[in-house]
Order: structure tokens, then sequence, then C-alpha cells
């Protein structure tokens, strides 16, 4: 049976189905856009020919100005020879046969050849004008000499056509016959200019389209319907366009099969970055925050800190989106300035902005293919714009290490060069914060030679080693008075996650020279595995909890999204960068310890996954709290964590995986994050396994499917991520597009794009280059011997 053609594949939507609601929004996003485009053209199709009809009547003005005394003057002696006794005793036979003709035909071409000649000679003083006119005033078509006139014509088209023209009247040729009857010297004559080609009964000229008033009022009333629409009238008139393609494929649970397949997911994340970007181009541009549902933004600081543009700069750069690009290089260039008298978190700035410039530097460097611009090529005048923004904003925020440990305040002023502690938890700074610069601060002294900037930042590892925290586990905050801790509180979430991922991250980002850090990373994954892993009580999935009240206290088992940066970075740390089948071919290097990592890792990142698993819109939620048993088990080698099928059990809701997890109302909310994305990146890399291409497949769809906004405004955060539909956040976190779709690109990307033993990412997904140290940038300083003794904690501000 013949169905209806259904290009959007409505016939087989259903509202329970993933992918019905994004489909819905989609189409309906994609009927706005072509709807828009089509009323801009047709109203500027009108506006032209409105314009073009205006010249026409005034050239038509200026003509019969300049016609006018040869119309009249051949009228005249048409009605003299009227007026002559021998036409009026003539018959009309021999009227027919032409004898009174050749004498008004010589008068009216005497008079019109005196006459073009005189228009010939005006033309010739005013060249720009046109070569004929219409009269002034037109003759009078029921004048009984212009009834004459008509009789006269008539009758010579019938005897010059004969029988053969048929009925074909003036528009039979008769322009041809009459003018080589009227002068056999010339092969035509124009007829007079107020008698057109379909002057006659029935050859009336059709009026044009536009001068019709039934089809004039119809094409207005259609442009207003579809200007009212579209939304030209509502306040936000302007609509976001990006290239949406066939989003078909939101419902489509096809694996993929080819690199070209994978490419084509790819594309998907493309189009997400595209519009993303787009909408907050449209109606945020230069904020540092965008609200995609009510479309607006809001700055941080009076003129804006790029926060949003920086921050997703070298993204658009790897997705090689140059008009983009150009576009955020511009406002960087002319709006962009540090000089503000604003307090900011020297942490974020530093990760984002600082790290958002120097990667752009990097790649429009290293990679001058990517988004090529003019503009940034060698020996051109904006080729260090980025590093010259960086190296301003690194002057300004090295006023937050001005502490008489040397651990960095919390916050900088931009304006007055002044650091500020926290206003929070007794003056101390975060533990990730104050070591969570150095991958920064390293790369740009080695670009400009500032060993302050190495010296610096290095100096806080010292004041944190210089604690030997128990097994390498260090407390969430840490006094930059004294550079002892404050509070007890261990974990990997919030406060203390970087911390480690800098440790591995600095010893690969100097080329390996730097073993001291790798000695710090090992000890802290010892201390990971001795007092923070363990295992739920149903189906055995590896948890990483959290020491409230210290080592000596209980094991919660909770975990923040946060934490699941850590099985990708495991991983990097078991291979050094390399892909885990090289890694192992290397003389000397695998060992049962590394094998071990990237068990851990692997079992890490499947209970990732299950939170995403678990949660109704397949996004994760931002805290999830794990079952355990009363005493928990300790990490043991000989564990085997459930297959990955287990998240397919036909139970559903009541499988009993899924008395495992557990998230409560107030933690149900999903903030765009980008760690499990990040580790589903290292773990594919690393490990060339597809299931983690496939997983993060599924994630990137979710998204999608359930965070997408209305009418082109991109994608936002939710209030909670447990129900369909979703309750919204409105709000567009700037992570999402520098890091979340970043690493979705890069893993649906071939291997060679960014490889890891080529590049680090800091913690906002920013990448920076391996660089050899030399003798002026190396390690200041050695751990101290390590003793029995506990962790230096502090409970008062000194």
């Amino acid at each position: 049976m013949n169905r209806v053609r259904d290009p959007f594949n409505l016939h087989n939507l259903s509202l329970n189905r993933p992918g019905t609601i994004a489909a819905i929004n989609i189409l309906r996003a994609t009927a706005t856009t072509a709807a828009t485009e089509f009323c801009d053209r047709a109203e500027k199709a009108a506006h032209q020919a409105v314009e073009t009809a205006a010249k026409a009547a005034e050239f038509a003005e200026q003509a019969a100005e300049r016609t006018r005394d040869a119309v009249e003057a051949a009228a005249k002696e048409v009605e003299r020879a009227l007026d002559q006794t021998a036409f009026q005793s003539q018959s009309q036979s021999d009227l027919e046969q032409g004898t009174l003709l050749p004498t008004v035909a010589a008068a009216a071409e005497e008079t019109y050849d005196e006459e073009d000649t005189e228009v010939e000679e005006e033309e010739y003083e005013q060249g720009d004008m046109a070569s004929f006119s219409i009269p002034r005033h037109v003759p009078s078509f029921t004048d009984p000499a212009r009834q004459a006139e008509d009789r006269l014509w008539a009758a010579a088209t019938r005897q010059r056509a004969g029988p053969a023209a048929g009925g074909g009247g003036v528009l039979g040729g008769v322009q041809d016959k009459v003018g080589g009857f009227l002068n056999p010297d010339r092969r035509s004559l124009p007829m007079y200019k107020d008698k057109p080609y379909g002057y006659g009964p029935g050859g009336a000229r059709p009026r044009p389209l536009l001068r019709k008033k039934r089809v004039l009022g119809l094409f207005v009333l259609v442009v207003l319907g579809l200007l009212w629409f579209t939304g030209f009238f509502d306040e936000h008139h302007e609509r976001a366009r990006a290239k949406l393609g066939d989003w078909g494929w939101l419902s489509s649970d096809t694996k993929a099969r080819s690199k070209a397949d994978w490419l084509k997911r790819r594309e998907r994340v493309v189009e997400a970055m595209e519009l993303s970007w787009d909408a907050y181009e449209r109606y945020a541009w230069g904020y540092d925050e965008f609200h995609p549902v009510s479309k607006t933004g809001r700055n941080m600081a009076p003129k804006g800190l790029g926060w949003i543009i920086i921050d997703s700069l070298d993204t658009l750069m790897i997705m090689n989106l140059t008009s983009r690009v150009t576009h955020a290089r511009e406002w960087i260039s002319k709006s962009l300035t540090w000089d503000q008298d604003q307090d900011v978190n020297t942490f974020e700035t530093t990760i984002r902005m600082m790290g958002g410039l120097l990667s752009a530097y990097y790649l429009s460097t290293e990679y001058p293919n990517l988004a090529p611009i003019a503009d940034d090529d060698v020996g051109a005048p904006g080729e260090d714009l980025y590093l010259e923004k960086a190296r301003d904003l690194a002057d300004r925020l090295m006023s937050a290490f001005d502490t008489p440990s040397g651990i960095p305040y919390a916050s900088v002023n931009l304006g007055k060069f002044q650091g500020l502690p926290s206003h929070a938890d007794m003056g101390a700074s975060s533990t990730a914060e104050a070591t969570t610069l150095q991958l920064e601060f390293k790369y740009l002294a080695n670009l400009t030679g500032e060993k302050d900037f190495w010296d610096r930042s290095e100096k806080v590892m010292k004041v944190i080693d210089d604690n030997q925290a128990t097994d390498g586990l260090v407390p969430i905050f840490i006094q930059p008075s004294t550079g002892h801790f404050h509070t007890q509180n261990i974990r990997l979430g919030s406060r203390g996650d970087s911390y480690y991922e800098y440790l591995i991250k600095q010893y690969l980002q100097t080329h390996k020279a730097e073993p001291i850090y790798q000695d710090m990373w090992n000890d802290a994954l010892q201390g990971i595995r001795k007092h923070l892993v363990t295992y739920t009580e149903n189906s055995g999935f590896t948890i990483v909890g959290e020491r409230p009240s210290g080592l000596e206290g209980n094991l919660s088992p909770k975990m923040d999204h946060l934490v699941c940066f850590l099985p990708g970075t495991i991983a990097l740390a078991a291979t050094e960068g390399l892909s885990e089948r090289e890694a192992r071919k290397k003389p000397g290097f695998w060992n049962k310890q590394r094998e071990a990592d990237m068990k851990l890792a692997r079992e890490l990142m499947q209970t990732c996954w299950g939170m995403y698993r678990y949660m109704a819109t397949g996004l994760a939620a931002e805290i999830t709290y794990f079952k355990i048993p009363s005493d928990p088990a300790p990490e043991s080698p000989s564990h085997t964590s459930p297959p990955d099928s287990i998240f397919d059990d036909p139970a559903g809701p009541d499988a009993t995986w899924r008395k495992d997890y557990e998230v409560h109302q107030m933690d149900a909310h999903n903030l765009q994050r980008p760690e499990t994305a990040e580790s589903l990146f290292y773990m594919y890399r690393i490990t060339s396994d597809v299931k983690y291409r496939e997983w993060g497949w599924d994630m990137f769809k979710s998204f999608v499917n359930y965070t997408a906004v209305e009418d082109g405004g991109g994608f936002t955060s939710l209030s909670n991520a447990n129900v369909i539909p979703p309750v919204i956040k409105d709000n567009m976190e700037s992570f999402w597009m520098a890091e979340t779709l970043k690493y979705f690109y890069l893993l649906f990307s071939p291997e060679d794009l960014l490889p890891l033993d080529k590049v680090v990412f800091n913690t906002e997904a920013h990448p920076l280059p391996v660089f050899e140290v030399g003798r002026l940038l190396k390690t200041g300083w050695e751990r101290k011997l390590r003793t029995t003794t506990t962790t230096t904690v502090e409970t008062k501000s000194a």
C-alpha cells in the first residue's frame, strides 16, 4: 500500500520512545528556520520588485515628455489627410488598394524623421537619459481622428497580410508589415509608442503580476502570516540557525560498523557544537553566562571576561569551524580586557581563561590547518594575540601566590593585582584548586622564559608534599597562611579531584623528566586502593568512596560525578600515553602493577557508565550513592566485576543491579559535566575497545534528546534528570562546549588527532603540548623522607 511521504518518519514516532521529544523539537526548529528563510527571500524579492516598478515609472514619465511632439505632429498629418476631398470621394475598395496611403505615409515619415533627429540631438546632450519616452499627455483613444487612424491601420494590415494571415490582427506581424509599407528602405519601423503590441480587440496586454490587486493582497497576507508564524513579532524575533541534519538517528539502535560510520557520528557532535555556539552567538554574544531557554546572557565582570568564548575557542579550532573562530578571535582582539576591578576565582580563571588562550596559541602554531586564519600566521601582526592575552592575565593571577606559605589565595582582583583569601572555610584554599595551576603556568614559562611562573607554581607542590599526607591522600582544604591542611575530609570529588589528576599529567607534560610527580601519583593511587575502593553489595560494582572524617573515620559510599575522571586518568598513567597494545610490547615496561591498574580503570569505567544507565533520561546525576555492606570489603585483585550485559537486564526497573544505585532528590540534577565522556575517550584511545565508543554514543544521544532547547536555543542543564520530561535548569555551562562536546568529538575521531603521547589535556580539556625541559626550567625540590606520623591538620585559621 502506498504511504504518504514521511521524510521525518513521523509514522513511527511514539511519545514514549527515546528521541521523540527531540525529534519533534528539531522538526519544529527546522520548519521555523525554513519559514524564516522563505520569508526573508520573499520580502527581499518584493522590495526589488517595488524598486524596479518605481524606476520604470520614472523612466516612462521622462520618455513621455520626449515623444509627445512627434506623435502629435503625426496625428495632425493624418487628420489633415482625412479632410482631403480625394479621401472623402474615394470608395472603400480604393482605400483598400492603398491609393491614399503613400501621401499620408510620406508626410508621416517626414515628420517622424524630423522629430527623431531632434530626439537624437537631445539624447546626445543628455547621455544618461533613455532613448525614448512615453507622451506626457496620452492621446485620446475615442477621438474621431484616432478612430479613422485605426481603420487605416486595419486596412493596411489586411491588404499586406493576405488570406494566409488568418485572424492574426495586430499580433500577426503588423509592425513589420506596416513598417515595410510606409518606408520600403527600412527593414522595420517601431510602432507608435502609445500603441503596444497587444492593442486592439482581443489583444489586451496582460498586467504584471504585482499590479493585480488580488494577487498582491494575497502575497501580503502570506508574508504577514509567515512572519507571525516564525515569531517575527515576538520579543526574540531572531532565531539561531545551525545545521541540524536528519536527526532521525536519535531513535536508531544501529551499531557503527566502519570508520565512516564513526566519522558520521562525529559530524553529529559538530552539529551539536554549531547549534550550541550559534545560539550563544545570537542571544548572548560576549556575555559570560548563557541562559538558552530565556535566551539571555549575563556578565561576571563589568566588561565581561570572555568566559564562554575563550573556554570554547579550541573546540571550535579542533572541529575546524573557521568562521566561528574568526568571530571569537575578533572579540578577543577588540573587546577583551583584564584591566577590571573584579574579583575572580584563581583556579577557575587559570584553567578556563589562561588554559584556553594557551591552548589556542598552541593549536594555531602547531596545527595551522585547523581553522586556518591569516591573522595568526607566522609574521602576521596578530601572531601572538593569544599568548599576549595569556601573559597579561598570568601577571595578574601571580598576585594570588603572594602568601606566607606560597599556597595561592582562592581569589584575585584583576585590576588591583591583589590576591584575596576565601570568604568561606576560614580563609582556606581548596587543595585541588591550589594544585591545579601548574600545567598552565609551566607551559607559559616554557613559552616566555619567565622562570618565576615555573618556580611559584611548583613551590605549591613542595608545600603540599611536605605535609606528608598519609598514603598520599590529601584533605580538601589548606591554609595559605601556614601551608597546613585545614579539616580532615578526604575525597576525589569536588575540591580534591584534580590534585591527583595533575600529579601524573605534570610527569607526562615535561616528557617524563620529573619522576617526582610519578612517585606522588603512585603513592596516591595505592592510598586510594587501600582506603577508598570497595564493592557494592548486590552486583559487586567497584566504587571510590569518601572519608569525611579522615582516614580513621567511616567510608561514605558517595561518588560525585566528578570522580569519573579517575578511570581515564588511571589508564593514562598505566600506559603513559601509549596504547595498551604498544605498552605491553615495550621492553621492560609492562608489569603486574600496570596490569592491576588497567583492571581497576575498567571496573570504575563500568560503574560510571551505570550512573548514566540508572537515570530515567540516561544522564547521570551530580551525586550518586551506592549500597555497600556495613563492613565494606577492601580492594582485592581477585575481585570480578559484573558483565556489561547486566545493564540490559529485562527486569528493567526491578533489576537487581539497580538496587546498588541510589540518587537523592536534591542530587538528581545534571550540569552537562564532561568527566565520564573524558574517561571514555581515554579508555578507547588506550584499549581500542569499541564498547567505550558505543557507550559514548548512547550518552551523546541522551544529551541531544533531553537537553536540546526549542527555537534554536542550544542545550541546557537539567534540574532533575530522573524524570521524563526532565526539569530544565536554563543554563549552559561553558564546559559543555569546552569539554563535553570536545571529548565526544575526539572519542569518535581517528587516534592520530591529538595523540596522548604528544599532548596533555588540562582539567578543562584544553590541550597543551609535551615539551622538553632545559637547565633553566626543571624540578627545584626534593621529597622529604616519609615518616609514620599522621598528616598535619589545623582546625583553626592561623
